[in-house]
């Protein structure tokens, strides 16, 4: 059972590669059926005066992956930053800078996710309020992704939107180092990684990218 919260002296004591694979190995409990048991009460009162995440996840709004579950983490375990299309902009720099800098989180995770509607809106391109100039976010990956499509490039086409969403990771993974000397010199000196992966929403894996 999860009852004992994170503590500073362990979250120093963490690499980055040790939480990436802690999360992986929480994701494949989860995939199983083997989510831990969690004892919320213990955690919410050793957490009121201090917490000490060891990752910040960037992921997607989708109400199908709902991040703490699908990688088992408890209270005071990571940070989660949500946004429809799992993209950085200056908030979300400043977030993530927080979470690492100041809170001394090890990991970066852009999680996007299959099927993902905000990702199928930008290939569309759907013009509807303030989701037009959020999906110009993602029109970086769908330009990529449609310089090596043959075929149609409409949310139609499964692989093309699988294609884009694997490119909106990486891309938002590389701005996320271009847009944040913060960030990009603590993953230079071995500090933080910054990685990302693609989430299924038929079997529920992360897979790394």
């Amino acid at each position: 059972m999860k009852n004992i919260a994170i503590t500073k002296d362990v979250q120093s004591a963490l690499s980055p590669n040790a939480v990436l694979q802690d999360l992986l190995e929480g994701n494949n409990r989860f995939i199983n059926g083997n989510s831990q048991a969690t004892d919320n009460s213990a955690l919410v009162n050793q957490t009121t005066g201090g917490q000490y995440p060891k990752a910040v996840v960037l992921s997607c709004i989708d109400s199908r992956v709902p991040v703490e579950t699908v990688l088992d983490q408890a209270i005071g375990d990571i940070f989660v930053a949500r946004v429809a299309g799992n993209f950085e902009n200056v908030d979300i720099l400043g977030s993530l800078e927080y979470s690492c800098k100041v809170a001394g989180s090890k990991l970066i995770l852009v999680l996007g996710h299959e099927s993902c509607g905000a990702v199928k809106a930008a290939c569309d391109g759907v013009e509807l309020g303030n989701i037009t100039a959020m999906l110009d976010n993602i029109v970086p990956a769908v330009r990529k992704a449609t310089e090596e499509e043959d075929g149609l490039t409409t949310s139609e086409n499964k692989e093309f939107v699988a294609r884009t969403v694997k490119y909106n990771v990486a891309l938002t993974m590389d701005r996320i180092r271009e847009k944040s000397p913060i960030l990009a010199e603590m993953e230079a000196n071995g500090e933080i990684q910054i990685v990302g992966g693609v989430y299924s929403l038929h079997t529920g894996k992360v897979e790394m990218i």
